[in-house]
């Protein structure tokens, strides 16, 4: 097998020098440049390559992105991917050229907000979306200001980071939190505050399977472990946001980003459906359980990536906001 391209030579195993001479060659197009005997080195080199050029892209935005939304932008190339060699050489070279991680171990806050806690001052507002860490003790935070719209709740901290590097809280006056999954007891009691000093709506947006749908439900109803400090929990006039079973259809989401139901899923799904609360308070989003349970398909929010890697916060989340298809 032969392989054309601009580098004059890749050899099997690629150190960071010469990634770097890779990445500065001049050589002109088409000349053969490897000759590969086996066609697990050809689908290996054609994926490194394929990473590397959306590496290339990000590097000259000036924009960060992670191992999901790479796999989202080319989801029929990567299908079948191992996902662990890719994740072997974001541990080697995401320093140098992939994706920055966040050295955070805390829930996180961003935008149109401040506020003090313990004494300490906590101004959001000086750089909108640079994440500051939720504050573990909210029964000390006091002088909250904020000019925001409403709060957005996103599940995950990929999702955050998205809409961090994207300027969104530039051009949408609003607070992002996320309680990166499972939200703990701080991240849950902080929203409630912010709820009830600033009398403004709340967004939840998570991914669309089971998990997701569970997050939204503490955040909304509270939890069974917690249920003798309930009201001081939950956040009982937030809204669904997304993403909805429904959205794969109306956002064009590909086939091959929708990932088919497990028996776990189906299991988790349908105990939900049984939830009293959902048949009295929220029939709107037992039919969308029952809708995700009926296709037997859930996907995650970066599938929006497909579209463009901003696509979420520059298309999907104000198209949502501005037409207000929130379930609550």
């Amino acid at each position: 097998m032969h392989f054309f391209g601009y580098f004059p030579h890749v050899p099997e195993h690629i150190t960071h020098e010469q990634i770097s001479t890779v990445v500065g060659s001049d050589e002109p197009k088409g000349r053969e440049i490897l000759t590969l005997k086996k066609r697990s080195q050809t689908y290996r080199i054609d994926m490194l390559l394929r990473v590397l050029l959306i590496v290339q892209q990000l590097l000259q935005e000036n924009r960060h992105g992670s191992k999901r939304d790479i796999y989202y932008m080319h989801p029929s190339a990567f299908k079948g991917v191992c996902w662990q060699w890719v994740g072997t050489f974001d541990s080697d070279y995401s320093a140098h050229v992939l994706v920055l991680r966040s050295t955070l171990c805390c829930r996180l806050v961003m935008g149109w907000l401040k506020f003090r806690e313990a004494g300490r001052k906590f101004d959001c507002l000086s750089s909108l979306n640079t994440a500051f860490p939720v504050p573990v003790l909210v029964e000390e935070v006091e002088d909250v200001v904020s000019l925001a719209d409403y709060i957005l709740v996103v599940e995950k901290e990929t999702v955050f980071q998205r809409l961090a590097n994207d300027m969104f809280c530039k051009t949408n006056r609003c607070i992002v939190v996320t309680g990166r999954g499972y939200p703990d007891v701080s991240t849950r009691r902080f929203l409630r505050l912010l709820m009830e000093k600033l009398q403004i709506p709340v967004h939840c947006l998570v991914d669309c399977d089971p998990y997701g749908f569970e997050i939204l439900a503490t955040y909304r109803f509270g939890s069974m472990q917690m249920a003798y400090d309930i009201e001081s929990l939950r956040a009982p006039e937030m809204k669904w946001l997304g993403a909805f079973p429904s959205d794969s259809e109306v956002y064009g989401v590909p086939q091959q980003c929708l990932l088919p139901l497990t028996e776990e899923d189906k299991k988790r799904t349908e105990a939900m459906l049984l939830r009293c609360y959902l048949k009295r308070e929220m029939p709107q989003w037992r039919l969308e359980l029952e809708t995700m349970l009926k296709r037997g398909v859930k996907f995650e929010i970066e599938a929006l990536s497909v579209h463009s890697l901003s696509f979420l916060s520059e298309v999907y989340i104000p198209s949502k906001i501005r037409s207000e298809v929130s379930f609550h």
